[in-house]
């Protein structure tokens, strides 16, 4: 794993109520035993910013890439790329395993463009738990304006950003990745909830 993350360490931050996890017998036989299946069964990821897929309810299974997309409509497709489980949807993206790889990949059905997101699962909770605590922690405080505020939340964002690219840099190679997206809109105020420190600064 390139990011160490246990389980006590989300729970510690989110409390266990707002971590999810895949259940058991979710992934099919050939992606049970990899390092990123273990991971999400086991530790999983906190709730917010990243939903986890829901296994089919008759089969118990997670859907396959060929489930939820056409294939043959990704012209960059990696080849056998249809039989991976989607783990997660990520703003207008299906999120899959690669069980040989261990990488995650995003698959875009409105662009019709797949790119790999993060070298493996672990990047993948650390970005998702990064950014959900700042969006659950930051404040803006009383005593500086707004602008002033903004600019502190920005480098909030871009540190997630630095940190994560020193092991990981897929997640924010480019400003068109969706975590970029996220990470802007992070920076912009726009994905507070109003109950949150940040959320009441800014929607009273």
């Amino acid at each position: 794993m390139l990011f160490d993350i246990t389980r006590g360490e989300l729970v510690g931050l989110f409390g266990a109520d707002r971590i999810a996890t895949m259940p058991d017998g979710a992934f099919p036989p050939s992606v049970a035993d990899t390092e990123g299946a273990r991971l999400l069964r086991a530790v999983g990821v906190p709730m917010g910013t990243l939903a986890l897929r829901e296994p089919d309810e008759g089969t118990g299974r997670l859907p396959l890439v060929q489930d939820v997309v056409e294939t043959g409509d990704f012209g960059n497709a990696p080849e056998g790329a249809g039989d991976w489980p989607v783990i997660g949807w990520l703003l207008n993206a299906h999120l899959a395993l690669d069980p040989g790889s261990g990488t995650v990949h995003a698959f875009d059905a409105d662009e019709e463009t797949v790119r790999e997101l993060h070298t493996d699962v672990s990047s993948l909770v650390h970005v998702t738990a990064r950014f959900q605590s700042l969006l659950e922690e930051f404040a803006f405080t009383d005593d500086e304006d707004e602008e002033a505020g903004f600019e502190r939340l920005e480098r909030e964002v871009e540190r997630v950003r630095r940190e994560t690219g020193d092991l990981d840099p897929l997640p924010f190679q480019d400003d068109e990745t969706v975590w970029s997206v996220v990470g802007d809109e992070i920076a912009m105020g726009m994905r507070f909830t109003a109950g949150s420190p940040g959320g009441r600064s800014l929607y009273g």
